[in-house]
């Protein structure tokens, strides 16, 4: 799904990220996990193709950077983020922000069919927001938006879902009506590959079955969750002696 040599970022005579390789194979949901500051927004930039690397191979989706349309490449891969959220018009309907994400445009312009209609709220019923499909999206809450912000990104049927930091601004519960809603997306059957960032450990769901632990534009580790958020690589990780508890299947952090 994706495969990263070596990649490196450099800009102003300074690397933004150095040396990355990493590996995400099909049938994986990942966490990208780093404070801030730590490359992450810059590693998604490559992943959708907004950013080439000054060095190393990038190859997304089975198709190499420098030798592939990376236009075409985009259309198979949603991305949330909070960027995207106030790109919408305030008075555009919930149904038209849903249908948008098969043309991937800011607003409807294309002539949509009933089929479509019919997909849109079939993931707006996943998504548990069919009954807002005649609002406003300027009316709506931040954990309304992101749910139809995920239900539009999923409208293009894509390959890989990258979602960056969506729980950020949410109250607890709408956090965890927010992760509810991503663990039953991820057990869809040929559902997307998840790519999840955030640097809150809490959020990291069940689901997910790998990590890639970023610290200042490097690979600090990566592998199965199970092995890396623990006490030792974790306290290692943030620089701070770190107690970790495991609570649902989630490990929940707190310093010594």
């Amino acid at each position: 799904m994706i495969k990263f040599n070596n990649i490196s970022v450099l800009r102003n005579n300074k690397y933004i990220l150095k040396d990355i390789s990493w590996e995400v194979k099909k049938n994986e949901h990942w966490c990208i996990i780093g404070l801030n500051g730590s490359g992450k927004t810059t590693l998604l930039n490559i992943i959708t193709g907004y950013i080439y690397p000054t060095e190393g191979t990038a190859n997304v989706l089975g198709k190499e950077f420098g030798k592939t349309n990376l236009q075409d490449l985009r259309k198979e891969i949603g991305l949330v983020s909070s960027s995207i959220k106030y790109e919408f018009s305030k008075n555009d309907s919930v149904l038209a922000v849903v249908l948008s994400g098969k043309f991937a445009s800011i607003g409807l312009y294309e002539a949509v069919e009933m089929t479509d209609v019919e997909t849109a709220r079939k993931y707006m019923d996943m998504l548990n927001c069919t009954h807002l499909e005649d609002e406003e999206y300027g009316v709506l809450s931040q954990g309304e938006k992101q749910r139809v912000l995920i239900a539009r990104a999923l409208m293009a049927n894509p390959k890989i879902l990258i979602l960056d930091e969506p729980c950020n601004g949410l109250d607890i519960l709408a956090r965890e009506e927010l992760l509810n809603f991503i663990e039953v997306i991820s057990e869809e059957k040929n559902g997307p590959t998840l790519i999840y960032v955030t640097h809150h450990i809490e959020e990291v769901l069940p689901c997910f079955t790998n990590a890639l632990l970023l610290k200042n534009g490097t690979v600090f580790a990566n592998g199965r969750i199970n092995e890396l958020l623990t006490e030792k690589h974790l306290s290692t990780f943030f620089g701070r002696s770190i107690s970790v508890q495991t609570e649902q299947n989630r490990a929940w952090l707190a310093l010594k």
